[in-house]
């Protein structure tokens, strides 16, 4: 689509609402006027002293709308709320030009940010009360009234461990970039293990000296760690006396006697043994993660196992170690049905994990389901299955604790984490909700600085593949004097 931009360059808002809204749409900025027939947007801001207005011309399969939305200059109280004001004023007047020209309202209306939540815990925290906050959502964004009551069970969640913490309080995060074999919808893991089974050694080694450096900065600090994850990747690629002596490292190098919640990601069930488990001793949450019940479906996504395997993954877990555990599951992926994801449902229920976190598929570029266009259910289809889940998720005594989305999924869902009560995943609040700041170590680790004071948030990200982790270690290593310098600037 035509993208053509006038009296401002907020680029990211205006593809963030086309790409929500209009599926298959990408932008084109080529210069010039829109060709005969050709789709487009023009897109203006007009500023003035009592003001701002957006006006959205769009044009989308052979038809034409238009629409405005202004916003109270008045209001503004610098730059950061003008261009907030102006993107959302932006996004509005898109949105209801594109719902002249689209049959179906999306169910996140207007919404298009990755943490939808946080609008509900801004509004609760100014004093509305639920019922007004959750009208506020649907009058305001247009978000359907479902979504809003997910808002508002995960904006609780933040609100009450946003009151537990303390000023530098902070969580850990150790990324194991290795998997048994490469998931058809995933892009995080360049190689299986059977052809990068060499560079463990040098890439557990490289962690450690990161995992010292980290600590270092972090005893000077005075940092106080409340929750640790240990994700990838699939952690327990890495045999039972690799992790035993990754525990360790931590342990040793970080004063872990604050911390209320240990997590780790068990995710393949094919990975999960006695002496694995034995070995990640003291941990209070685990995820073991079917995807999906159905053989058919976890073949079709390249897993080697069984329904059956995760079953018997998951009673040895039991067995095994006292601890939560998490399951995961993903709606709308290839060869599954509604009737098949309700089926994954109930199997999964009838186990009586502690969390169940339920994923929309998220079509990656560079994924094998997105190179080759794999069949996948519908939009309508992935909503059944999402509103199967919440029916029977509540009706089990699940509760939604946290929910972030992400782009290009199907039908522009979401992703929701579901607890029992006292059971919702600290670290999982903390990361989705900004709330304290993240120290990341090992690949694809993406440190999170968080001033709650000025809502600020910068990022350090460490390389994502092994090797190039392997072969960043200088830098990575020097990357832990931003820590400090951002530290040193709280409060000035």
């Amino acid at each position: 689509m035509k993208l053509i931009l006038s009296g401002h360059d907020y680029k990211y808002a205006v593809e963030q609402i086309m790409l929500a809204l209009l599926p298959g749409a990408r932008p084109d900025y080529s210069p010039g006027q829109p060709e005969d027939g050709q789709d487009y947007a023009t897109v203006e801001l007009i500023p003035g002293e009592d003001t701002f207005t957006a006006n959205v011309e769009l044009r989308w399969k052979g038809a034409t709308s238009r629409a405005s939305e202004t916003a109270d200059a008045g209001l503004f109280r610098g730059k950061l709320d003008r261009d907030r004001e102006s993107q959302r004023i932006i996004k509005l007047a898109f949105y209801r030009a594109a719902m002249e020209l689209i049959s179906e309202k999306p169910v996140w209306g207007a919404l298009t940010g990755i943490r939808p939540g946080t609008i509900m815990t801004k509004l609760l925290e100014r004093g509305l009360s639920p019922e007004d906050a959750a009208a506020k959502m649907e009058s305001d964004y247009f978000v359907d009234p479902e979504r809003a009551e997910l808002c508002l069970d995960t904006a609780r969640a933040s609100i009450a461990v946003k009151r537990q913490l303390r000023p530098r309080d902070v969580a850990l995060y150790v990324g194991i970039p290795f998997c048994p074999t490469r998931c058809a919808y995933c892009t995080f893991v360049s190689q299986s293990v059977e052809k990068s089974m060499k560079l463990i050694p040098a890439f557990l080694s490289a962690l450690h000296e990161e995992i010292v450096e980290t600590a270092r900065v972090a005893r000077e600090l005075q940092l106080r760690v409340i929750a640790v994850y240990i994700g990838g990747g699939t952690p327990t690629t890495l045999s039972a006396g690799e992790l035993h002596t990754l525990l360790d490292w931590l342990r040793e190098e970080f004063d872990l006697t604050a911390v209320r919640e240990f997590s780790v990601e068990a995710g393949r069930p094919d990975t999960v043994t006695a002496d694995k488990l034995r070995a990640l001793s003291g941990i209070t949450r685990i995820s073991i993660n079917p995807q999906s019940m159905s053989d058919d479906v976890l073949a079709a996504i390249g897993r080697r196992h069984r329904a059956e395997d995760i079953i018997s993954a998951y009673e040895l877990t039991r067995r095994e170690l006292p601890c939560q555990v998490n399951m995961d599951l993903i709606a709308g992926l290839p060869a599954d049905t509604p009737e098949g994801f309700e089926d994954t449902l109930r199997r999964v229920l009838a186990l009586s994990p502690e969390n169940v976190t339920v994923h929309t598929l998220s079509l990656k570029k560079g994924s094998k389901i997105t190179e080759e266009d794999t069949k996948r259910p519908s939009a309508p289809q992935v909503r059944r299955m999402l509103d199967t889940a919440s029916a029977m998720l509540r009706a089990a005594g699940y509760r939604p604790y946290y929910l972030y989305r992400q782009k290009f999924m199907s039908g522009g869902f979401e992703n929701v984490g579901w607890a029992r009560d006292g059971c919702e995943s600290l670290y999982n609040i903390l990361i989705m909700e900004e709330l304290c700041t993240v120290l990341a170590m090992g690949g694809g680790g993406s440190t999170k600085l968080v001033d709650p004071g000025q809502g600020r948030v910068e990022r350090i990200f460490d390389p994502k593949y092994p090797k190039e982790y392997i072969e960043s270690t200088e830098k990575i290593l020097a990357d832990k004097e931003k820590i400090l310098r951002f530290y040193a600037g709280i409060g000035r």
